[in-house]
């Protein structure tokens, strides 16, 4: 089989959606050897981006800096090379995809913007409603991250729910790795962490709730301190504004640009992972905090419970006094803590690589039987 990808944000893209379509590309690579890989890119790679040898990269040549070839032009190349299926991995499919007999697959990460559209300026919210909705409307079939994604699909397009699978994302395995003892005093010394801290990763924006988590550590020890990991906009001000008004200066620090390599011992090193987020596709953080061996407290009201598992605990995410309870009974008990812990790692085996790389296929195999 002959497979065709969208790679715009696989090459370009560092954070969320990046991620994903290279996690997918890896995983088919290594499980599905057998099968060839295409990815559609108008743009060469970097050096810092990681794909698999065995994935062939597609260029249009003398369009390569037109998004017209992307969303229209690369129809003909798609029959060119007898792709057998496309996937779209991010949010979108080529106009046409449908009328070139050419059967696809669309992964939607989340409707977000329709749920919450304060978030979000109409012009873009107008966009991504018209790419969003066409993809859905004329794929074969439907990824969706998430049972909460799927419903909203199923809701806001008004798409059968027979045409929707749920395939869970996984996080890097570099998140299995256990650190030494070495490497965590290592890593500690060069962020300046302190002994002991609260740990929540992710774009600081008004959606993602940090201040939540900030007005919490008034009700927890002075001992204490938070740890932000996270690109910042414009609502990081209405938080340091806070910290600053409240005292909280020594207890909150601020990481930028934090590589992947140090994620992990990061996280190793937290007493506690917090994700109080309004909204959420799925929540990634959270499947990196439970492969590291950290507690999760994360917010009711989306798909977090589907990433976090029964053994984590959830807030509502405009209750700072209940995520302060959960943050204290956990620092102050250290058998619910393991539990926590050993819990999180028997439910992150349900995104373990070997069984999403299946799920991935056989919604491929449905795709083709469906076409």
């Amino acid at each position: 089989m002959h497979i065709g990808f969208d790679g715009k944000r696989a090459i370009q893209n560092f954070t969320g959606l990046g991620n994903y379509s290279r996690f997918v590309l890896d995983l088919l690579a290594q499980y599905y050897s057998e099968h060839r890989y295409s990815l559609y890119t108008a743009k060469r790679p970097t050096n810092a981006v990681s794909i698999p040898n065995s994935v062939n990269f597609r260029h249009p040549g003398s369009l390569s800096n037109s998004t017209f070839w992307r969303t229209l032009g690369i129809i003909g190349d798609l029959r060119k090379d007898r792709i057998d299926l496309y996937h779209g991995l991010s949010n979108e499919l080529p106009v046409g995809i449908s009328r070139s007999r050419i059967p696809s697959i669309v992964t939607i990460h989340d409707l977000i913007f329709l749920r919450f559209p304060e978030f979000y300026p109409l012009m873009d919210r107008t966009i991504y409603k018209y790419k969003f909705q066409y993809a859905c409307k004329n794929a074969t079939r439907i990824i969706a991250v998430s049972e909460q994604t799927k419903s909203d699909i199923v809701t806001f397009f008004n798409i059968p729910d027979e045409k929707v699978d749920v395939v869970y994302q996984g996080c890097n395995s570099i998140f299995q790795s256990t650190a030494t003892e070495e490497e965590k005093l290592t890593i500690r010394d060069e962020y300046q962490l302190p002994t002991r801290y609260l740990l929540q990763v992710g774009t600081i924006e008004e959606r993602k709730n940090l201040l939540l988590s900030v007005k919490a550590l008034k009700a927890i020890p002075d001992e204490i301190k938070l740890v932000v990991i996270g690109r910042e906009t414009d609502y990081a001000t209405e938080v340091k504004e806070y910290i600053e008004t409240n005292r909280l200066n020594s207890r909150v620090l601020f990481l930028k640009n934090v590589p992947l390599k140090d994620l992990p011992v990061i996280y190793q090193c937290a007493e506690v992972f917090v994700y109080p987020s309004e909204f959420e596709g799925f929540g990634i953080p959270i499947i990196e905090a439970l492969n590291s061996g950290v507690p999760v407290i994360a917010a009711t009201g989306s798909c977090l419970e589907e990433a976090g598992g029964p053994g984590s605990c959830y807030v509502h995410p405009q209750d700072e006094v209940q995520l302060a309870w959960h943050i204290n009974g956990i620092i102050n008990n250290p058998s619910k803590r393991e539990e926590m812990i050993e819990a999180g790692y028997k439910h992150v085996q349900c995104f373990s690589e070997k069984q999403l790389a299946a799920n991935l296929m056989h919604t491929y195999q449905k795709a083709l039987t469906n076409a």
